[in-house]
């Protein structure tokens, strides 16, 4: 069972520019802002800039996050269907549980148990 597409992760290599872009698209300050993640939440939708996304994680792109209740479930359902494990599951912090999987065409989809 899943929540939903939560949460958004951009990948970016200047992370004051971003933040600058980011204020002025969403209009709100960040709930996040360290050195390594800079967090928005808008209408329930979680929008985070990591500054280590390109180089330390291999993202080229946004990932969306599913929240989901039972990660461990959900990745063993998502491998037996065809998928393949990118990031196995990591604490990020509170008990937050994230991971990354990579679907037959190569596209990544994040999972988050929160």
């Amino acid at each position: 069972m899943t929540a939903g597409l939560q949460t958004i992760i951009y990948p970016v290599t200047d992370l004051a520019k971003a933040k600058s872009v980011f204020a002025a698209l969403l209009g709100v300050d960040p709930i996040a802002d360290t050195p390594y993640y800079v967090g928005y939440r808008v209408a329930g939708q979680d929008i985070g800039l990591d500054p280590n996304g390109h180089a330390g994680k291999g993202m080229t792109g946004p990932i969306g996050y599913w929240h989901v209740e039972d990660i461990e479930k959900r990745i063993a359902a998502l491998v037996e269907a065809g998928a393949t494990v990118d990031r196995e599951p990591k604490d990020v912090g509170g008990g937050k549980l994230i991971a990354t999987i990579t679907d037959a065409d190569g596209n990544m989809i994040g999972l988050l148990q929160p």
